[in-house]
């Protein structure tokens, strides 16, 4: 788990989270979570890209299988059921917008980008639009921060301890 300030990214990092994403990895500030074998699996974006764009979100998952298991929460209708329950039940949704207020704080503390006031990401505080930001959000700051993040990662058939190396007998 890591909050900012993060640790400049190696070198290796950058290209294992292109190799991860299939392309470039662009504007990488650190690595903010990492598998129990020590692969990035959460990277912390610039909130400006380096051509002047905004870019709101912060933690974005980069882990292969990390990336398919939350796809494969949201294609069995996850979201649906999530948003229903930020509808029923008040602590949750308390407790996510709290999630967004600290996401805001985690990317405010390193570039404040005036096009983004207000805008975290995932669809937070009112939706739940995409799993894949908040799972990351969940990964890089850790247990209790956000809980749609939280409940995705608890249902997901991967964890960053699957990838632990094992070992012998």
């Amino acid at each position: 788990m890591t909050r900012p300030p993060f640790p400049a990214p190696e070198q290796a990092d950058i290209a294992e989270v292109s190799a991860q994403l299939g392309r470039p990895a662009r504007d990488v500030l650190g690595i903010a979570a990492r598998t129990a074998a020590g692969e990035p699996t959460v990277v912390a974006t610039a909130p400006r890209l380096g051509d002047g764009t905004p870019f709101p979100t912060l933690y974005y998952l980069s882990h292969p299988a990390a990336t398919a298991a939350i796809s494969a929460l949201e294609a069995d209708g996850v979201m649906r059921e999530l948003n229903d329950r930020l509808q029923a039940e008040p602590e949750l949704r308390e407790a996510y917008a709290r999630a967004h207020e600290a996401y805001l704080a985690d990317r405010d503390s390193i570039e404040v980008v005036p096009e983004l006031a207000g805008i975290s990401a995932g669809g937070m505080p009112v939706r739940v639009k995409c799993l894949h930001a908040l799972a990351a959000h969940s990964l890089a700051a850790g247990p209790g921060i956000n809980p749609i993040g939280d409940i995705a990662l608890e249902l997901a058939d991967w964890t960053p301890e699957a990838d632990a190396p094992r070992a012998l007998d």
